[in-house]
């Protein structure tokens, strides 16, 4: 496929990649730029067509991959701030008589067990999920760029 594809749709394909991490530095610019990319040029070559697609599907996915993770934590989360707002625990009930402060930590008034258990889980899924989005990209990237197709995985298919 290296053959027939020109230098520019090659090169204007690995950008439309590389353009997601724009993210850093541009609120939604992971979608805003590569779509402004994709729509310019799409018509013109069908390699840039098929990569343009490809990565808004992967960026959506991982998008709606991250809400729903940060979904399933909401109820930890929520079960966890009455205890995290009592400021007994900590020993900050007497900062109102300044002569009376009294800063103590016990193992007992940390009640982070349980619920701190599935919000780790969640914030390392987070994590991976960060670490595959740049490491799937920069492959892209790369071999877009050298004139190979390239499918992500765990991509779901919104724009076909």
């Amino acid at each position: 496929m290296t053959n027939t594809l020109s230098k520019h749709e090659r090169n204007l394909s690995a950008l439309i990649h590389a353009s997601t991490f724009s993210k850093f530095f541009i609120p939604f610019g992971n979608f805003i730029i590569p779509l402004v990319l994709w729509t310019a040029n799409k018509k013109e070559y069908e390699f840039v067509d098929y990569n343009g697609k490809q990565a808004l599907n992967f960026q959506i996915s991982m998008l709606l991959y991250s809400i729903a993770l940060g979904i399933i934590s909401i109820p930890f989360i929520i079960g966890f701030f009455p205890d995290l707002f009592d400021w007994n625990h900590f020993g900050l009930n007497g900062l109102s008589h300044y002569n009376n402060f009294n800063l103590h930590f016990d193992r007992e008034d940390f009640h982070f067990g349980k619920w701190m258990l599935p919000i780790g889980f969640a914030g390392l899924a987070q994590g991976a999920l960060w670490i595959v989005n740049i490491v799937y990209t920069i492959l892209a990237t790369v071999r877009t760029n050298e004139g190979q197709t390239f499918q992500y995985p765990i991509t779901i298919n919104f724009i076909k």
